[in-house]
């Protein structure tokens, strides 16, 4: 039978989402043989393993290698494992050789493979040899796990610390002209003095935004984004916001409206924390909505849950990209050009999720897009 019969088409991370099928377990007595019982196991195990013999000959590749290689046990079996996984470590540096020749009881390193497509898969790869009651090498087996999204998220970290980085040393290095063009001026009434201030504060502004996302970042990754609850009257906190972002709106050319469908309960959350969430979402419409538009803030209550849409007339997003529009670091392909690392909306998702609610959004391309918060009336206190 085919892998792609058996076990469902393969290939890439497959092994993350798919329940391979297992074999049948062993017959009774199956115990009394160690190395029936050593194969059941190896079965069984959620990871892909392989055994080989003294010969690095293949003698079992259950079903989670099956499912990462996309290669059936029945076409591997008897073959060099590195004909099949042809990794990176496979030749002289085969860790295989290193266990069997016992040169090192278990070894434990990254290394890539390829599928049966060829496609290149980086792996965590523990081999360690396998003896019998008398020490005698029977033969090694192999595990190994698919670090795909791993990899990505250590990319995109790395990415990120780069943009930060650059970001950073731009507004430093412009703050440092400044500074040396003004202490150079004799008088200076020979220059614009409010110019200066205004160009220093910008760039000052910039770094206090970077370092702030910068931070937001490094606690979501560690589960570590603390919030403090207390009374907080949302009505308050919107139209403060409000009232902060209608002059920045009226300079884009966009009208900035709120609709407050009656009076909202006080609430337990962290007040500072859904300005941010709110601010975010605002700062997200105004990018995106072109002159001569509406963005809209809509308040109301719903139940047991009070409901904050921020609605725009932009561009929209396309419905393949909702689905991750809340994973930290994305970007939709067509704004890219847009100023942002793809935290914001990560940063949203957490805060309200923290205080027990929910966010979700619309969108409809050349249409615009509408974010909605909802949030529990009584408090859900999250850990933190």
């Amino acid at each position: 039978m085919a892998v792609d019969d058996k076990l469902g088409k393969t290939g890439g991370s497959a092994a993350k989402t798919a329940e391979p099928t297992r074999r049948e377990g062993p017959e009774e007595g199956y115990h009394k043989t160690d190395l029936s019982f050593c194969y059941f196991i190896l079965d069984s195990l959620p990871i892909a393993i392989l055994a080989v013999d003294p010969d690095l000959r293949i003698t079992r590749f259950n079903p989670w290698a099956q499912q990462i290689t996309g290669i059936a046990e029945e076409q591997a079996l008897g073959r060099y494992c590195g004909e099949i996984l042809k990794g990176g470590m496979c030749g002289q540096n085969c860790p295989l050789k290193s266990v069997i020749n016992r040169q090192k009881p278990v070894m434990r390193l990254e290394t890539e493979i390829h599928n049966k497509a060829g496609d290149l898969i980086p792996v965590e790869m523990s081999t360690a040899g396998l003896f019998d009651a008398s020490g005698k090498l029977i033969g090694a087996v192999e595990a190994f796990v698919d670090i795909s999204e791993k990899k990505s998220q250590e990319r995109e970290k790395a990415n990120l610390i780069s943009m930060f980085a650059h970001d950073m040393n731009s507004s430093l290095t412009g703050i440092h002209g400044l500074g040396l063009r003004l202490s150079k001026t004799a008088d200076l009434n020979e220059e614009n003095p409010r110019k200066f201030i205004d160009l220093i504060t910008r760039e000052a502004g910039k770094l206090e935004l970077l370092v702030k996302d910068f931070l937001e970042v490094s606690r979501l990754q560690t589960g570590r984004l603390n919030l403090t609850f207390d009374a907080t009257f949302l009505d308050k906190e919107l139209f403060e916001l409000f009232n902060s972002y209608e002059p920045k709106a009226a300079d884009h050319g966009i009208t900035l409206r709120m609709e407050n469908k009656g009076a909202l309960p006080v609430i337990e959350a962290d007040a500072n924390r859904l300005r941010r969430v709110f601010a975010n979402l605002l700062d997200n419409a105004l990018k995106f909505s072109p002159k001569g538009t509406t963005v809209t803030i809509t308040v109301e209550e719903s139940g047991a849950e009070v409901m904050v849409m921020v609605a725009d007339q932009g561009q929209g997003i396309e419905a393949t990209e909702l689905p991750f529009i809340f994973d930290i670091f994305h970007r939709v392909p067509d704004v890219a050009r847009k100023e942002g690392y793809g935290v914001g909306l990560a940063i949203v998702k957490a805060i309200v999720e923290g205080h027990g609610g929910r966010v979700m959004v619309t969108s409809e391309v050349g249409k615009g897009s509408t974010f909605t918060v909802f949030l529990p009336k009584v408090s859900k206190l999250g850990d933190g």
